[in-house]
């Protein structure tokens, strides 16, 4: 059926009637209410309009362009005159039950089809003066063309178009009062004005730029309550949806301030001043062709009077304009370019329709209910018509509603039907896609059941389900499950046996007895406990660590003589780049064991190490059971990297997750949340690595047994370079036959200068650096003849066993500034593919006459400059108060740290600079106050009464500022430089210290020492200081290389740290009799 056949047919039909007849008992006025009634083709909605009960002087509108027309009185002569307007409105035949409650003009139902004649309740009579004038039987209902002031109604979302009717919702009460006022009094007129922002939401118009200036003429055809409920009382924030039918174009030219002619006594008085007011702002033609062409000038009388008539909406808080009308401009239907648009746009609605069947239902809609005559013929309601029913842009909309010119009118409406044509094509394609894909699914699921009911009608192929079975049923018997787990395991494909395979409960079962039967149920690997093999590993893999190596070998002993292990859990500390999780990688390789690692660094969700329940979609086991799943068998090596940065979320705490998995009591029947049976993890060998140990939890802590990897000295880390980084770098760069050394020399510079962390990740990569600036020095200055590219080689290759292939270009977006971010403008279109191959290329082998030496002169070109310049900031004896403390970083270095305290006029305040944190301030704080109770003994002051520092303030620094300083251990070097300053004696520069004091003087043990020790023996530091309790830990683990040159002094009280200090000096003999411990 043609579709735009049947808009012509119904458009050409009367859709809309407007007639005034006369209600009465009997006479011709019947014969005509029930012949329209009979043409009408839907519901009509009657609007009884009744005289006034004033006399006034004026009538409710002015219409120059329609006299009054006459009444005709019936043949009894009784006088009565009664209005029936009707209108056509979407909501014929809907009306509320309260819509027939104003009793003038407001809007009923006549759903049954029945003529206007019939009422509820018979229109009162007219009073008697002013005389009833003489009555035709048939008349127009009129619009009027002069209303200089109206209501204005700003309306959001999208304009209105002359013709086409819209349902608002009003909320304000001031609003909805007097829209009800309009109602009684018959003049249900007002102007309908698009709100420039999209989102706002007013039922008036405070400021006359918050709307556009052009909008609509509209009438208020039916209204009710939009809020209407058993609850509901009317008057209490009651909300009314109003139906808008539109007229004509107008345009705001001033916004009236609302509450000026609020009182009847004052008519006269505002007619009068509304008189001359409109007299002297009466609109004048536009100069331009594309604004509105007036009206000719009406007379002031005229305007005046209607401005009388609507003045009863001042007593409302509601918005008031004075608006124009906006006409037209003239044109000619047959011109060829306005015929052109026409065709053109009848062409879009019907594509538009073919592709969108919802858009073909609402065209309908509006040409069947809405549109009075064939749009299709007139070209200004076409273009509104097609505004009216697209989706377009609001803006667009509004300038096809501005438009007055007919030609600019169809051309922006064809431009929004444009984008709606493409819209609609881009739908339908994606509709298609998705059916085309459906389509092929169902195809396929069809030809498979198929396939399957003929293999299995053959005997060819058993039911998939069987088959699932049976796989189940021999990894079962494969293993060695516990009596718990078989129950568990015979119960579930039990219940599988009985499922349908869609249903979704067979996929959890399925996926649950897929898991139960993968983990390795009594399976495990034969473990090497040889001690000769494990030390040959261990030392392949690793330089120094004795200890460590120590631990592992004690492992294997016990594991030798009882011919089983039961599962341990190793902590590996130290600071980064020592080689723990490379030590665990060897220990895996020393006992032939299998290797699974993950790590718990930012970890925040338990599920992760315990799992998710099975109700969860997705869900998985925990990491533990992944791993011997994995790996196969129940005795792997798991490295569990990161201990220390666990994570603790919403999720749970996973630290206290790993309590039952690393518990050698409890993880003998570790219950994962997925699995739900015991599974046995106490032969699987737990390591883990940590860089500290105070951010472990104590439960989890206790349960491991630690072993602290500490950093190399310079002899390791120079065995190391030469032993495994070197070779390893060489390898990588691509000169692994090629003549190019590092002088031995060059790695002690790299060590001292460039690389002091403890551990050699540093220095791993200062080396690689090295390698690769050698190689890129070879091909520069080889060039390219040497190392030419293999573009022959590789295009021949592509005939034979590869097959080229081509893939599209993804080059970089230019850098030039107007070049797009998205990609790169290509000049010719064959361009636009890349070969691809899987050939690999063959390395290149370097020439024999090459011959490359890296030595410590010429070192900077390959690194750079060195980051180190000097240990010691004092070459000589430095001025009094300044010691040298020892300092431990955090990169597992250690640190030469000198002290800076001077005396200066003040309060007696201590002023602490350096970034020190809130641990070392409090150890000044100490060594300050001892130095104060001692003064008189330390001669300082000459008697016990004296006080120091009421009248100076003492400031303390620590030199690089930008690293912070925390911990105890710089309060014997604070205190020393304290008793320096105010003794007025020099300390030596070649004398360091460490030790943390207390209250009374005691000198407590400190960590790091061996990291202190390297630093001091890098700078030169002739004594060292420590604490007593230090001793064991010194000549235990500080390696004898290190220890070299240094003479170290192991006190237990301050009175020991200033004895040796200030060796020598005069202070010193005094303080043999008063310093004393």
């Amino acid at each position: 059926m043609n579709f735009f056949s049947l808009l012509r047919s119904s458009s050409a039909a009367p859709v809309r009637s407007c007639s005034r007849i006369l209600a009465s008992e009997a006479g011709p006025s019947r014969h005509w209410a029930q012949l329209a009634a009979r043409r009408r083709s839907f519901n009509t909605s009657t609007v009884y309009d009744y005289q006034r009960t004033e006399p006034t002087l004026y009538p409710r509108w002015i219409n120059r362009a329609q006299p009054q027309q006459q009444m005709h009185t019936d043949e009894t002569g009784e006088g009565r005159d009664s209005r029936s307007i009707k209108m056509d409105s979407p909501e014929d035949g809907k009306a509320p039950p309260d819509s027939s409650a104003p009793p003038s003009s407001s809007s009923s139902s006549s759903g049954d089809g029945s003529d206007g004649s019939s009422s509820d309740s018979p229109p009162p009579p007219p009073p008697p003066d002013p005389p009833t004038p003489a009555t035709t039987s048939i008349s127009k209902q009129s619009v009027p063309e002069i209303y200089p002031q109206v209501l204005a109604l700003p309306i959001e979302r999208r304009p209105l178009f002359p013709g086409f009717y819209k349902a608002v919702v009003v909320r304000n009460p001031a609003v909805v009062a007097a829209i009800k006022d309009m109602m009684k009094r018959g003049q249900p007129y007002l102007g309908a004005f698009l709100l420039k922002e999209e989102h706002a939401d007013s039922d008036v118009i405070t400021d006359i730029n918050s709307v556009h200036p052009v909008g609509v003429f509209a009438q208020i055809t039916s209204v009710f309550a939009a809020n209407a409920g058993p609850g509901a009382k009317e008057g209490e924030g009651e909300a009314l949806t109003a139906v808008l039918y539109p007229h004509r174009r107008i345009r705001i030219t001033d916004l009236v301030q609302p509450g000026g002619l609020g009182s009847a006594a004052k008519v006269e008085a505002v007619e009068n001043s509304s008189e001359s007011h409109a007299t002297e702002q009466l609109p004048t033609p536009p100069p331009s062709p594309e604004l509105a062409t007036p009206e000719p000038v009406p007379q002031a009388s005229e305007i005046s009077a209607a401005l009388l008539q609507t003045s009863f909406l001042q007593s409302y808080d509601i918005s008031i304009v004075r608006v124009d009308n906006l006409a037209t401009q003239p044109y000619n239907k047959d011109d060829q370019y306005i015929r052109a648009f026409m065709s053109e746009i009848v062409s879009v609605f019907k594509d538009i329709a073919q592709l969108n069947p919802l858009f073909r239902d609402q065209i309908t809609n509006f040409s069947i209910n809405q549109v009075a005559t064939n749009v299709f013929d007139e070209p200004d309601k076409l273009a509104d018509f097609a505004a009216a029913v697209s989706t377009g842009d609001v803006q667009e909309l509004q300038d096809v509603l501005e438009s007055l010119t007919v030609e600019d009118r169809l051309r922006k409406a064809l431009l929004v039907l444009k984008k709606e044509l493409i819209n609609a094509q881009l739908q339908s394609k994606l509709s298609r896609d998705v059916d085309s894909k459906i389509a092929k699914r169902q195809r396929e699921y069809y030809l498979m059941e198929q396939l399957k009911g003929i293999k299995k009608e053959l005997g060819m192929e058993s039911d998939g389900k069987d088959k699932i079975i049976e796989k189940f049923k021999e990894r079962a018997a494969s293993l060695k499950m516990p009596e718990a787990v078989k129950k568990v395991f015979d119960e579930e494909l039990n219940k599988l046996q009985h499922l349908e395979p869609a249903a979704s409960e067979a996929n959890v079962t399925r996926n649950y007895l897929e898991w139960l039967t993968q983990i390795p149920w009594g399976q495990h690997s034969p473990e090497n406990y040889s001690i000769s093999n494990a030390q040959k590993v261990l030392d392949e893999d690793h330089y120094g660590l004795k200890d460590v190596k120590d631990r592992i070998l004690e492992f294997l002993a016990v594991g030798k003589l009882r011919g089983t292990v039961q599962g341990k859990i190793i902590c590996l500390v130290g600071p980064p780049g020592v080689g723990k999780t490379s030590i665990g990688k060897s220990i895996a390789r020393a006992l032939d064991r299998q290797f699974f690692r993950f790590s718990v660094g930012g970890l925040t969700d338990v599920a992760e190490i315990k799992g998710h329940r099975r109700t969860y979609v997705g869900a998985l086991p925990g990491k533990i059971i992944q791993a011997l799943k994995r790996v196969g068998t129940e005795n792997p090596l798991v490295l569990i990297d990161e201990v220390d940065k666990i994570g603790r979320g919403h999720n749970g705490d996973p630290a206290s997750a790993l309590l039952e998995m690393l518990d050698p009591e409890q993880n003998t029947a570790f219950l994962d949340h997925y699995m739900d049976v015991p599974v046995d993890l106490s032969r699987v060998l737990f390591v883990c690595t940590a860089n500290v140990l105070d951010t472990i939890p104590a439960p989890l802590l206790d349960r491991m047994e630690v072993l602290e990897v500490s950093g190399y000295v310079s002899e390791e880390k120079a065995c190391i370079a030469q032993k495994y980084l070197g070779p390893q770098a060489r390898e990588a760069s691509g000169l692994k036959n090629a003549d190019v050394e590092i002088d031995p020399a060059v790695i002690d510079v790299l060590i001292k200068y460039y690389c002091r962390e403890s551990g050699v990740r540093n220095l791993k990569k200062h080396i690689d650096k090295i390698y690769r600036k050698a190689a890129l020095k070879l091909v520069q200055d080889l060039g390219e003849d040497v190392f030419p590219e293999p573009v022959a080689a590789a295009t021949s290759t592509g005939s034979g066993t590869d097959e080229q292939k081509t893939v599209e270009r993804q080059d970089a977006p230019s850098n030039e500034p107007a070049a797009t971010e998205t990609a790169t403008p290509r000049a010719d279109s064959s361009e636009n593919e890349r070969k691809v191959t899987t050939v690999a290329r063959k390395p290149m082998e370097v020439p024999a006459s090459v011959h490359v030496r890296i030595t410590p002169d010429n070192l900077k070109e390959y690194v750079g400059p060195p980051v180190y310049y000097k240990d010691r900031m004092y070459s000589k004896i430095p001025p009094p108060g300044v010691s040298t403390g020892l300092g431990y970083l955090g990169n597992g270095s250690g640190a030469v740290m000198p002290i800076e305290a001077t005396i200066m006029p003040g309060k007696g305040g201590l002023q602490l600079t350096g970034k020190l944190g809130e641990v070392i301030r409090e150890s000044a704080q100490i060594a300050l106050s001892w130095v104060k109770s001692h003064s008189n003994e330390l001669g300082i002051t000459a008697t016990m009464d004296e006080q120091i520092l009421n009248d100076k303030d003492v400031h303390v620094h620590m030199p690089e500022g930008s690293i912070g300083k925390e911990g105890p251990s710089a309060g014997t070097a604070l205190l020393t430089a304290f008793v320096s300053l105010f003794t007025k004696t020099k300390v030596k520069q070649d004398i360091a210290m460490t030790g943390e004091i207390s209250l009374v003087g005691q000198v407590l043990p400190v960590g790091g020492l061996k990291e202190k020790i390297l630093a001091a023996h890098r700078a030169g530091i002739k004594t060292i200081i420590a604490p007593e309790a230090n001793r064991p830990d010194i000549e235990e683990n500080v390696p004898e290389s290190v220890k070299t040159g240094i003479r170290f002094v192991y006190v237990e009280d301050v009175r020991e740290v200033l004895q040796e200090v200030f060796r020598g000096e005069p202070v010193a003999e005094k303080w043999k009799d008063t310093l004393r411990y």
